[in-house]
């Protein structure tokens, strides 16, 4: 399978024709293999606009999904981002190629080590990856990010992940029952109180944790 041309018509048909303009995601979107981030038995797949499995119980995000969360954040090459929920490591990689680190948490060991162990392959040097309950935000409490995405379902914000984020910071997360949500534009204002703003609907899996469900 010629994966590279899978992977330009991923992009064109998929994202720009979709409403995805942001070049810097566009370019992280061809230059990441999406193929290796999912089974070999169904590479075939991987650039088709769809969610797919990666092993224990979770998915990997269908490509547009994943493309509109980012350009929501409105990410920056100096912008220090934290990822709940790293799954296959995907896109963790696409947020590496567009910002200065990446912070990402994964509560099953077996999706993190293989992720950890398939990022440093690849080679980045920007990522780091623990294990934990993603919703009480990252482990070192001295830490604010400038940007939060959350890749599974929660039934509201979980405090921990607002208190982490940087006054004028941003956070994307799916909110709303286990089985349909809206992706949500979380902004912390400068007085230290939440602006949302609601967008496409969509399905993830529940995000698991002491503030999900």
């Amino acid at each position: 399978m010629d994966f590279e041309k899978a992977r330009k018509n991923m992009v064109e048909y998929q994202l720009k024709l979709r409403g995805i303009y942001d070049k810097k995601i566009l370019n992280a979107f061809m230059k990441v293999k999406r193929h290796l981030f999912v089974p070999e038995s169904i590479q075939e797949y991987a650039y088709e606009d769809c969610a797919l499995p990666i092993g224990e119980g979770q998915t990997i995000s269908q490509p547009y999904i994943i493309a509109l969360m980012l350009q929501i954040l409105e990410l920056n090459e100096n912008d220090v981002v934290l990822e709940v929920g790293t799954g296959s490591g995907y896109q963790t990689a696409l947020l590496a190629n567009i910002v200065k680190f990446v912070y990402s948490i994964e509560r099953n060991e077996i999706l993190m080590q293989k992720a950890k162990e398939r990022l440093l392959n690849l080679g980045y040097n920007n990522i780091f990856i623990e294990i934990g309950d993603g919703t009480k935000g990252w482990p070192e409490k001295n830490i604010s990010f400038d940007k939060i995405i959350v890749s599974a379902a929660a039934p509201k914000v979980p405090e921990p992940l607002f208190e982490q984020l940087k006054s004028t910071g941003v956070m994307v997360i799916p909110i709303g029952s286990k089985t349909y949500q809206r992706l949500c534009k979380i902004v912390k204002l400068n007085d230290g109180s939440m602006q949302s703003e609601d967008y496409d609907g969509c399905v993830f899996v529940p995000l698991i944790g002491e503030y999900g469900w």
